[in-house]
Formats: structure tokens, C-alpha cells, sequence
């Protein structure tokens, strides 16, 4: 059975797990670990875990439990001294790590009650901060404050960084290894998928890997984070911190939304990205897809049975 391994974070890496899970493969989701904000945020900050979000949502992806089950660990407290705003999966993961002794058990020991296709993996069990360096010479600390930063000063994000660095885990660098395939994305580009990129041995082992590699661009851009870029642009991004020449595949989408879900993301300044194939291939060698990948809801998501389809399909290419 072939091994496939996603990084990312968010709802990016959500998607992507809940279509692959109804394929016969084996599944590895390694998970950004750079969350500040939210729950997620304060747990970490209170009793020194992991940020459970992006754990959260992943184990609830790959699970096979009841709609209900899942509906519980989505369940956000909306009153409440303390509990406000806190998920009830976040606060699951917290308990278990106090029962079991460490993140590491408390993830396996989740993916036990909840009976998941595959494994949950944090890329790094280190406690870190992502930070970045904006074209202003400002810099930003914390995950959650950098997007926030970029939209009050009018600038770009020139460069992220972990401080104090970060080193890969060994479950992680296993998962890599002995993948047939290595997906990143979708999600987003500079707080879900280059933070695993920063961490000290991820890229190494990534371009080490026998496996082939794609890169899931984003439907749209984020305000904050990637406003104006284009198809080349993501992909820019990418082979500056994984390294040239790594990828084999890039997916993106070609297909287009309803005007109405278009003209409410224009409200927030997100807009529907450009594939701009022809600038793309002058900064790499992987094999371009596009397809229609845009899901017929009212909120611009990947579709995620149709890219997992798509995914599938290069393990015999």
C-alpha cells in the first residue's frame, strides 16, 4: 500500500485528509506546530502544550467516528469563565497529555478513541515561535500577530523564521522517508506551510526522500499574507525554503466560483489567485496541473474529493 505524507496546518490540511482518507492508502499528516492564537494559543501558553487546533482538526479528518463525536471535539465554549472560546477537542488533547505524560502519547492516545485512517504527527516537539521580517524592516513575533502586522503597516512578509530554531521529530523524518508521496498545501503559505519548512531537518529530508513531491497551491490569497500574488509567486516561495528542484508536481486550480462568493472574499480582500503558468515554469521543472478544483459550497474550498482524485492519480506518473 503506498505511503503518502501531507504537511501543512489549518483548514488546508483538513480538506486535503478528509479525501484521501476514503482512498487505500497509508496516511501521515505532519502538522505545523507555530499556532499562537485562539484556544490554541492560550493552552499553549497555560499549560505548556502543543498548540492542539491543527491536531484537533487533522484527528477529526482522518477519523471514522460518529458525526456526533466529530460535532463534539468541533464544539467551541461560548460562555463561561475560562471556558469561553475554548474547543472541546483542544481541551481533550490538554487533559490527555496530563494523563499520558507527554503530546506525543496524548496524540496516539486520541487517535485510538477517535479510530483513525493513518497518524497524526507534529513536526516538532520544540517550543517555538514563528517570526517574520516584513519589506518595511519591521519585525513580527508570534504567528498570529504577523498577518495582523502586514495589514496595519501596508508592507509585504520578506522573510519568516522560528526563534529559538526548531528540530525535526523522529516520527516526522520516519513518515518522510519511507514516503511514496509528499504533498504540502494546500493551506496557508507562510503560517501553515513554511513553518514546517523551518524546522532543522524537514526540507533535508524531504529533498532526500525517493518520493515524489507536489506542491497544492491555494485557491485565493490571503489579506495580510499573500496579497497580489500569482500561481508564481506561491511557487517562489516554496523553492526558496524547501530548495530548487525538489518539486516534481504542481497542482492549482482552474476553475471559477460563483460571482457571489467572489465579490464576498473581495470584501476581505482575498482574491481568486491568477495561475500565471508561463512565469511559473521559468522557476521550476515540476509538471503543472491544473483542474477544476473549486468546492460547490458558499465558501472557496478545495473540493476535497477531487483533489485527493488528482493526488492519486500521480503515484503512477
Amino acid at each position: 500500500m503506498d505511503n503518502i505524507v501531507v504537511l501543512g496546518g489549518g483548514t488546508g490540511l483538513f480538506t486535503i485528509l478528509k479525501g484521501l482518507k476514503n482512498h487505500r492508502v497509508e496516511l501521515s499528516a505532519i502538522v505545523t506546530m507555530m499556532d499562537d492564537g485562539g484556544s490554541s494559543g492560550v493552552l499553549r501558553d497555560e499549560f505548556g502544550t502543543l498548540p492542539p487546533g491543527d491536531i484537533r482538526r487533522c484527528l477529526i479528518a482522518l477519523s471514522d467516528s460518529t458525526e456526533m463525536m466529530k460535532d463534539l471535539l468541533q464544539y467551541r465554549f461560548d460562555r463561561g469563565r475560562g471556558l469561553k472560546g475554548h474547543t472541546f477537542g483542544n481541551l481533550l488533547l490538554t487533559a490527555l497529555k496530563d494523563i499520558t505524560g507527554s503530546d506525543e502519547n496524548a496524540i496516539k492516545e486520541a487517535a485510538r478513541i477517535l479510530n483513525i485512517r493513518g497518524e497524526v504527527i507534529p513536526v516538532t516537539h520544540d517550543n517555538v515561535q514563528l517570526c517574520a521580517r516584513l519589506d518595511n524592516g519591521k519585525q513580527v513575533k508570534g504567528e498570529s500577530a504577523i498577518p495582523n502586522k502586514v495589514q496595519r503597516s501596508s508592507t509585504r512578509i520578506k522573510k519568516v523564521y522560528l526563534k529559538p530554531k526548531a528540530k525535526i521529530t523522529r516520527d516526522a523524518r520516519k513518515a518522510l522517508m519511507f514516503a511514496d508521496l509528499i504533498v504540502l498545501g494546500p493551506g496557508d503559505l507562510y503560517t501553515s506551510i513554511v513553518p514546517n519548512l523551518l524546522v532543522e531537518g524537514v526540507a533535508e529530508t524531504i529533498r532526500s526522500s525517493d518520493a515524489r513531491k507536489v506542491y497544492v497551491c491555494n485557491l485565493a490569497t490571503k489579506h495580510g499574507e499573500t496579497d497580489g500574488y500569482k500561481l508564481s509567486d506561491f511557487t517562489q516561495t516554496i523553492v526558496q525554503y524547501l530548495g530548487s528542484d525538489a518539486l516534481d508536481f504542481i497542482i492549482y486550480n482552474n476553475g471559477r466560483p460563483t460571482r457571489e462568493i467572489i465579490r464576498r472574499y473581495a470584501k476581505e480582500k482575498s482574491y481568486f489567485i491568477r495561475a500565471d503558468v508561463k512565469k511559473t515554469r521559468e522557476i521550476t521543472k515540476a509538471e503543472l496541473i491544473g483542474d477544476n478544483l473549486v468546492s460547490q459550497t458558499d465558501i472557496a474550498r478545495h473540493n476535497p474529493d477531487s483533489l485527493a482524485d488528482l493526488v492519486i492519480s500521480l503515484m503512477g506518473r
